[in-house]
């Protein structure tokens, strides 16, 4: 497959077009040798994807995730029908990278959103983010599904500690690799003069939250901020694929677009097919899902380690145990925990293993913090001990003292005892 272009830019033509004021840019940056990044601007309809699993298999797996997603979405904001859309181009992406259009373990991120008028719907997967400007304050409007994200939610690591962590890239979640995915949907109310951002995390993560919220209102031009946006994260350093779309929030003020006929149910004809591949091919998929997935799960108090996905499929158990580790579920923090019951997935069995390797060193911290206090307990208690021994010693002297003293005061009296007797 011929690599994408370095960049992608929104021209004055497909803005005229569209009847709607946004900007869209995407770019290789400066490391990467090809973008694994796709996006969809189709008035009401916007899209970001990430690619993941190198050449050949990232662009693959999130081109067709835009190409089924903007196919199938619908033409209002519509949160379930939008969901139904990411969940059509989540089966072609599992059905892709077996029938030989892509590669084993491709998949994708996805943040798609429909926008009309002052009424906005989000799907998204992964860690590609939809951000709201809204009279100067920048909202993170979707929620990473990410290591990172679960870290910082559970208080173990900062948000700035997390731009370095050597697992910044583990997502827990994603398109390709678990055929029950389902996205997580956002419905929100905006106001004309907000502004939307939709980006990859080659934008998220060079650049923090203060600067991306300058750039977006330092530049009314929606074209000329996308632009700049990626500038300034090529700037930063680049270490990822970048794709930005900037849309202005107009609600009534402006004509819009005459809602086209959507497609008749071509989907529900497709759907109906890919499922009965699914279930055809569900005993062959198993070993496949167990090999490119894993999770860690709450195993009767102890952190243990699966591959493959929790729960089963028609009655087929898509998960396969690998071990119980040391981990006590209950050392952990209270949302970690509560998480564990249910499985925390991640891309692999390396990805579950540093997992556990973070609860680790998260519960022998713990443990060593407590030590001293521990020690000074124990150097409390003797120093009790050697004062109570003191106090006894003292007692006993102070008792053979007196039994002195009485027995000179008898041998005092003898002699006048005697005299008064012979008197």
């Amino acid at each position: 497959m011929a690599k994408k272009k370095r960049s992608y830019t929104s021209t004055e033509h497909t803005r005229r077009e569209a009847l709607t004021p946004f900007g869209s840019r995407t770019d290789v940056g400066c490391i990467r040798d090809h973008n694994e990044d796709s996006l969809v601007v189709s008035p009401p309809l916007y899209v970001v994807a990430d690619g993941m699993g190198g050449h050949a298999a990232g662009e693959v797996a999130s081109e067709i995730a835009v190409n089924v997603i903007a196919a199938e979405a619908p033409q209002e904001p519509d949160a379930e029908a939008l969901a139904q859309a990411v969940e059509a181009a989540n089966r072609e992406v599992l059905l892709a990278s077996r029938d030989g259009r892509g590669r084993a373990g491709m998949g994708t991120t996805v943040t798609a959103a429909i926008l009309e008028e002052e009424r906005l719907v989000i799907a998204q997967v992964g860690d590609s983010r939809a951000y709201l400007l809204h009279k100067g304050e920048l909202q993170q409007l979707t929620r990473d599904h990410s290591l990172m994200a679960d870290l910082i939610e559970a208080g173990q690591i900062t948000p700035a500690e997390a731009r370095t962590h050597p697992q910044r890239s583990v997502i827990t979640r994603a398109l390709g690799s678990d055929p029950l995915m389902r996205p997580d949907l956002y419905e929100i109310n905006v106001e004309t003069g907000d502004r939307l951002l939709l980006c990859s995390d080659g934008l998220s993560s060079m650049l923090t939250d203060e600067q991306i919220a300058a750039t977006l209102q330092r530049f009314p031009d929606p074209q000329r901020c996308a632009t700049q946006l990626v500038n300034e994260a090529i700037a930063a350093g680049g270490y990822d694929n970048v794709t930005v779309i900037v849309r202005d929030v107009e609600g009534h003020a402006k004509q819009k677009m005459k809602k086209t006929v959507r497609k008749s149910r071509r989907w529900l004809a497709l759907i109906i097919t890919l499922f009965v591949l699914i279930v055809a091919g569900a005993a062959a998929g198993f070993g496949y899902y167990a090999s490119h997935s894993a999770f860690v799960k709450d195993d009767n108090g102890k952190v243990a380690v699966y591959s493959g996905l929790p729960g089963d499929f028609f009655g087929v158990s898509l998960s396969l145990h690998e071990r119980t580790t040391d981990v006590s579920v209950a050392d952990l923090q209270p949302g970690i925990a509560n998480r564990l019951k249910e499985g925390i997935r991640v891309d692999d069995l390396e990805a579950a293993e540093k997992l556990v390797e973070e609860y680790q060193k998260e519960v022998d911290k713990k443990a060593a913090s407590a030590v001293p206090d521990d020690e000074g307990a124990k150097e409390a208690e003797a120093a009790d001990g050697d004062a109570k021994d003191a106090a006894s010693q003292s007692a006993a002297e102070g008792a053979a003292a007196a039994g002195q003293a009485s027995a000179a005061g008898e041998g005092a009296d003898a002699p006048a005892k005697a005299e008064n007797a012979g008197a």
